[in-house]
């Protein structure tokens, strides 16, 4: 592999010096500026062998080098060596962005090379300055890889579905009728979609293209005067094409969406988000796009009655599978069997895929076992494999994709019978940030920003930390990373609005020891008005016991304990209906009560 990886890279730089590039950026997108992509868009892992889901890559005539997050430092320091290719750690103070490190590479006069269908609108533009202002050019049209990758994936060919009602929630005509006059309100009368999940919110339709991921390859082009649907004709079957029809869309070729875009008339305005629109469709546009916010993006955040009665019923079903699942991981273990990091997935799977509405997982299962935990989007494979035995923490990070909605929970469990004084520590301070977050009181209008530091602060005060967000959106039967809303350090001025689901989930990782990371999904819901306005809190949705041999109580305050105890009669309540035998005594002996802390005067 790493040797195919040599041999691409110079067929790269021989394509770029026949073009004049003396420096080429290859990110980890699509022309939807997806988060996953299917494999025909995977340039990046091609060229590096890296496989993480964020990192982009820089080549030059006679360097490579790698950005990417810190949930992937260790991945990516594993997965390059041996290669020629140099890891970045991003969001360091000592590393330079990709700009930075080019104009202080390259000389006035030379060329970046970027394929400007698989870079935002928004990236080019900033990219383009930066680059001009050194005197270096940006080439927007550089795509060799048709001449580099021999045997590349197919542009994915599953059959598209529509996605009932009941489920959905909105019909179709109506999110259509709501996008275009958001798209009114930013002074353009239709609008350009790029962005898969939003097109299959926005017509509810799904398929499986992007693994893990239900959304649709397509284009849509909305218009009061009618809308097109730009996707593979052989998706298409005849109850899809009927149902598109019936809800005012007109189906055409995936291929020939750079033709019809050309053929709009001058007079158009169509709205476009830079950030999720590729600068290649924005160029072909010129002055008809009208550059704004998202129509779909904060309506497709705020989920609907129907879906969240949706996605509570999916919490319990995926509640239920969770407890089969660790009761059997535990006595697995228990029992000296020989049970693998791979083997401790397809248990998962086996009991979600139980229920009739399971379509998928929602991402590929986490199941790290103590080093392995550390490594925050770890992924076993047959060389890594760990095997479990009855001693150290086991992270498993999973979800699924139901009809009725999208899970994803971490839960740290003890394979030790008597868990060790700094894992216990380790975990619960991890678990005071979780509660802490969980049982948040905030004011209308507060973004994610605002509320990180309480999920951190009691590692803070330990001088300890973890580098990734504290929480993500979930889409509903979409992406299971869904925007516009997060919870990081890093600002998102999005706030958190009734109706989104978004992740609680803190962590902590000690490199070559263990990893720990504590997750449910929290609903934003109404808490309050008072004279100082609305203010809201968290409902937490997942249904799931933490492990409580690993709770030091003694560094948990009566409040955190309550707060504990509570949610693990909230989850007895729910569950206990749906077991019987071994599992049912699982679930009721880890959901017992903690003592409180005596009190005297």
């Amino acid at each position: 592999m790493k040797e195919n990886i040599k041999s691409r890279l110079a067929e790269l730089r021989a394509q770029m010096k026949t073009q004049g590039i003396s420096a080429v950026i290859v990110p980890q997108a699509d022309p939807h500026m997806s988060e996953y992509l299917s494999s025909h868009w995977q340039a990046r892992r091609m060229l590096s062998g890296f496989t993480g889901s964020a990192g982009d890559l820089v080549v030059t005539l006679d360097a490579a080098l790698l950005w990417t997050d810190s949930r992937y430092f260790l991945q990516a320091t594993q997965q390059l060596d041996g290669t020629e290719i140099k890891l970045m750690k991003d969001g360091l103070p000592d590393t330079p962005s990709i700009a930075k490190w080019l104009v202080t590479t390259l000389r006035p006069g030379e060329t970046v090379g970027i394929n400007g269908m698989v870079f935002s609108t928004v990236a080019k533009e900033e990219l383009e300055m930066q680059l001009n202002a050194h005197g270096i050019a940006l080439n927007a049209d550089f795509d060799p890889l048709d001449k580099i990758w021999a045997d590349r994936p197919a542009l994915p060919s599953g059959k598209a579905f529509v996605h009932d009602l009941k489920y959905a929630g909105v019909a179709a005509k109506d999110k259509i009728a709501a996008t275009l006059a958001n798209a009114k309100t930013q002074m353009a009368n239709s609008a350009f979609i790029s962005a898969l999940d939003e097109i299959a919110w926005v017509l509810n339709i799904r398929s499986n293209d992007v693994k893990y991921n239900p959304v649709v390859t397509s284009f849509l082009y909305l218009s009061p005067e009618g809308s097109v649907l730009f996707i593979d004709p052989a998706k298409v079957d005849d109850t899809l094409s009927a149902y598109l029809a019936a809800e005012g869309v007109k189906t055409v070729s995936y291929s020939s969406v750079k033709d019809f875009i050309k053929g709009i008339g001058e007079n158009e305005k169509v709205l476009i988000e830079g950030a999720r629109t590729a600068a290649g469709i924005a160029a072909l546009l010129g002055d008809r796009a009208v550059k704004g916010s998202s129509p779909i993006a904060m309506a497709k955040a705020c989920k609907n009655d129907v879906q969240l009665a949706g996605v509570r019923a999916a919490m319990q079903r995926d509640g239920v599978a969770m407890v089969k699942s660790l009761c059997e991981i535990q006595d697995e273990v228990a029992a000296g069997k020989p049970l693998t990091e791979m083997d401790v997935a397809e248990i998962l799977r086996k009991y979600r895929s139980q229920s009739p509405l399971f379509f998928d997982e929602s991402f590929g299962t986490i199941a790290g076992y103590e080093a392995h935990g550390a490594i925050v989007h770890y992924e076993a494979d047959e060389e890594s494999n760990s095997t479990l035995a009855p001693k150290g923490l086991l992270l498993i990070d999973s979800g699924a994709q139901y009809l009725d909605g999208t899970t994803d929970i971490t839960r740290t469990i003890a394979l030790s019978s008597a868990p060790t004084a700094d894992e216990k520590r380790d975990f619960t301070l991890v678990m005071k940030g979780h509660i802490a977050l969980g049982s948040a009181i905030f004011p209308e209008g507060t973004c994610g920003a605002q509320l990180d530091a309480i999920a951190r602060q009691f590692l803070w005060k330990e001088g300890l930390s973890y580098l990734h967000g504290t929480g993500h959106g979930v889409g509903h039967f979409l992406n299971v990373h869904e925007g516009p809303q997060s919870i990081r350090l890093n600002y998102v001025p999005t706030p958190l609005t009734p109706g989104m689901i978004t992740s609680n989930e803190p962590g902590l990782y000690r490199e070559n020891i263990h990893g720990i990371r504590c997750e449910n999904l929290v609903l934003t819901v109404p808490a309050m008005e008072t004279e100082f306005g609305k203010f809201y809190r968290f409902e937490t949705l997942t249904l799931c016991p933490f492990d409580l041999s690993l709770f030091d109580t003694s560094i948990m305050t009566n409040q955190e304990i309550e707060w504990l105890n509570e949610y693990h009669a909230r989850v007895r309540e729910a569950l206990a209906p749906e077991l019987e035998g071994r599992p049912l005594e699982w679930l009721e002996r880890n959901t017992q009560p903690l003592k409180l802390h005596t009190i005297t005067d």
